[in-house]
């Protein structure tokens, strides 16, 4: 079961997702309409100017030249009268639910009660009253009056002017629902031809993205103000919901709602509330006619004519405003405009039915294909097959919004199928990465770190094999340590030997140098493999300057260790060999064991290196490729010497210091008096040699003296016998 944790728990996540999409939960349901917005606003809805819709607007402009809201409904009703003798259809989005007080008879008492205002009470009762006037110019004309449904019982109930008709099944357990409304005035809802709504319905966002054309108070179905507005404009009498279930419309034996509404000659197609989604153009200046130029004597009636046109308002102050997918702050008017546009140019956005099932095919399909292609065909052409299929998913959205003005959502299953290929992938990863961590458990204490890891990396490197490497090879001993031992018994001298090799080894890795092996207190590493490293012999050289240095610490805390413990203390010391040249490296041994090591000339001149470092008093011996390769660090020439089992001659080098001591005065005066030493030295001018010695040991610091004692007795032994005009300055190692 669990090598097959890789299956099982990416279907498990695809059959969540799938049942999460099936569930919708809110996030999923926010997440598409975000997406949806997306598309509105790349593509909105182009704005035809020659479609019969305009507002008339109550616009901060007309408000300064007009008076304040609300006016008297004399002033309205000079609108109305205004715009019927121009052959307008009005629709009203306000709500007069409240008498007009600046009526006469409402004014009047407000006043201050004089016999002079007494006098005029009798007048004032013959006076007509606003609302009527404006209830009676409503009735000469095509005028839809709004009203608003509300979620707390009303004592009056709107008036039904259009009657509705159901074809299908009954489809109002789907269409809101409201308890109340507030009302227009009876007297003005009385001569209307049409009365809707001017409810919007924002999704849970505050976006306004669909509205309802149809709601209901009880068993009783109301319009829109924009359905009245076409139904009025067309002089039709009835509504058509069609609903599931109908002639043409596949229920599958369930009832799922509204499917479209007929509105005279408009056939409008809904979702199952009966909602239309809206195809915004934004805001338009052509749409909108200020109130204010409508009652100008010079008014264009042809601007209106044959028009329906809405009464709103976009006043910031009257609060009527809105937001949609295109436009945060919307004149709440525009929205039922806009819908009326939309239902007159043709132009519907549309989700069927058949989408959930295409969005969960395309997740479930896709799905299992990543999950059983990953094993196959590896994380990474799995995922160009994901991306593509995406890819694919979101451009046949886009497809099918531009070209139908269809909404289908790639979100939610590109997300998921994402999530199940991370999950898969992450499985996988973890069950690479607990192979390689085997691997480096099992050889990290045989083999270097860089080693372990190209094992880890490639395990078919495990066979035997080697290739020829330019590489730079160490050498480190501890001197006596045959005396220093007798002083320990087994424990302690292991703990000792591993208090010396462990910081030695701390500092060749840190140096990107590789631990070949370890020889009781001697240690072998070597530079330029596994891992190319183009400074390898200048890094070996660092390398042992900081050996020495840290053993200096060390020997510090071991004579306070050794006077502590009341036993004498025996200085440690080392010798480091260090020599450049081609190599073979790889893993060499047997079919049964092996190891990652090194061998060549240069490994056997570098163990030699390190043993004539007592020879010649120094802690580092480097050869002169090492030396070449270290260029910038503070070395001497020792010698010209032949080591024992070779036949050619080496130049050997002190390593004295790093780049700060290369570059000093001191350093620099002292190499160049000690080669001009080496050249009388190898031309035989022994007297001057002896003097340059002598000038060299004051140049020198003590560690050095074994160096100048060395070369003092060879020109004694030379003077009193002399080497001979065929020699050439080599000096021939009888020990290692």
């Amino acid at each position: 079961m669990r090598r097959r944790l890789h299956i099982v728990l990416p279907l498990l996540l695809l059959a969540l997702a799938l049942g999460l999409r099936a569930y919708e939960p809110q996030f999923i349901h926010h997440a598409r309409l975000l997406l949806f917005d997306s598309f509105l606003r790349l593509e909105p809805r182009e704005y035809d100017p020659g479609l019969p819709v305009r507002i008339v607007d109550l616009d901060d402009a007309t408000l300064e030249r007009l008076g304040q809201w609300p006016w008297p409904r004399t002033l309205v009703a000079q609108l109305v009268d205004r715009l019927q003798r121009m052959g307008a259809v009005i629709v009203f989005d306000i709500v007069f639910a409240e008498p007009d007080r600046t009526s006469p008879s409402r004014i009047l008492p407000l006043w201050p009660q004089t016999p002079e205002i007494e006098a005029l009470a009798a007048q004032v009762d013959e006076m007509p009253d606003n609302d009527a006037v404006l209830g009676e110019i409503i009735g000469q004309g095509a005028v839809v009056t709004g009203f608003s449904l509300v979620d707390e019982a009303s004592p009056r109930l709107p008036e039904v002017k259009g009657t509705f008709a159901i074809a299908g099944d009954d489809p109002r357990r789907h269409i809101g629902n409201f308890p109340g409304a507030v009302t227009s005035l009876p007297e003005l809802e009385a001569g209307a031809w049409g009365n809707g709504f001017i409810n919007s319905d924002p999704d849970p966002d505050g976006i306004n993205r669909r509205v309802p054309l149809v709601l209901r108070l009880g068993d009783t179905l109301y319009p829109s103000i924009a359905a009245e507005a076409l139904r009025v404009a067309q002089g039709a009498e009835t509504y058509v919901v069609k609903a599931s279930g109908a002639s043409g419309e596949e229920n599958f034996g369930e009832n799922t709602g509204v499917v479209m509404i007929r509105i005279g000659d408009f056939f409008v197609p809904t979702d199952g509330a009966g909602n239309m989604w809206v195809h915004y153009t934004g805001t338009r200046p052509e749409r909108y006619i200020p109130a204010w130029e409508v009652l100008e004597p010079d008014f264009d009636p042809e601007r209106v004519a044959g028009r329906i046109i809405f009464i709103g308002t976009s006043a910031a102050g009257l609060k009527d405003i809105r937001a949609t997918p295109l436009d945060p702050v919307l004149a709440g008017v525009e929205i039922h405009a806009e819908a009326a546009e939309q239902i007159f140019a043709g132009d519907f956005i549309l989700r069927p039915d058949l989408t959930e099932g295409l969005e969960l095919v395309y997740l479930l399909a896709v799905g299992l294909l990543v999950i059983f292609l990953i094993p196959w065909f590896g994380a990474r052409w799995s995922g160009v097959f994901g991306v593509l299929a995406i890819a694919g998913a979101i451009g046949a959205s886009w497809y099918a919004f531009a070209a139908h003005r269809w909404l289908l959502d790639p979100l939610f299953p590109s997300i998921a199928i994402l999530l199940v290929y991370i999950l898969e992938t992450g499985i996988i990863f973890l069950r690479t990465e607990g192979e390689k961590r085997w691997v480096r458990n099992a050889f990290g204490r045989y083999l270097s770190p860089a080693v372990v890891d190209q094992l880890a990396e490639d395990p078919g490197r495990l066979s035997l094999g080697g290739e020829m490497r330019d590489m730079t090879i160490l050498f480190c001993d501890i001197r006596g340590f045959t005396t220093i031992s007798e002083q320990f018994d087994a424990q302690g001298l292991t703990r000792f030997r591993n208090r010396f090799l462990t910081p030695m080894t701390e500092l060749i890795l840190a140096h990107r140098g590789t631990i070949d092996k370890y020889m009781g207190d001697a240690i072998m590493a070597f530079w330029n493999a596994p891992m190319d490293d183009p400074e390898h012999a200048l890094q070996a050289g660092r390398t042992s300057l900081a050996m020495v240095e840290r053993l200096a610490a060390l020997n510090t805390a071991w004579r306070a260790e050794a006077e502590a413990e009341g036993r004498r203390f025996i200085e440690v010391r080392m010798g480091v060999g260090i020599s450049t040249g081609e190599c073979c490296v790889g893993n060499l041994g047997s079919d049964q064991r092996f190891d990652y090591s090194v061998i060549g000339d240069e490994v056997n001149l570098a163990s030699r290196l390190e043993g004539q470092t007592k020879t010649y008093g120094v802690p580092i011996a480097i050869s002169e490729a090492a030396a070449t390769g270290a260029q910038g660090l503070a070395m001497l020439e020792l010698d010209l010497i032949t080591v024992r089992g070779k036949t050619r001659p080496e130049r050997v080098f002190a390593l004295l210091g790093d780049e700060a001591v290369a570059r000093s005065e001191a350093h620099q005066a002292h190499e160049g008096r000690h080669r001009t030493m080496l050249a009388a030295y190898r031309g035989q001018d022994w007297a001057a040699a002896e003097r340059l010695v002598a000038e060299c040991r004051t140049l020198a610091s003590e560690r050095l003296a074994a160096l100048y004692d060395l070369y003092a007795e060879r020109i004694r032994d030379f003077r009193a016998e002399s080497p001979g005009a065929e020699w050439d300055g080599v000096f021939v190692a009888l020990r290692k």
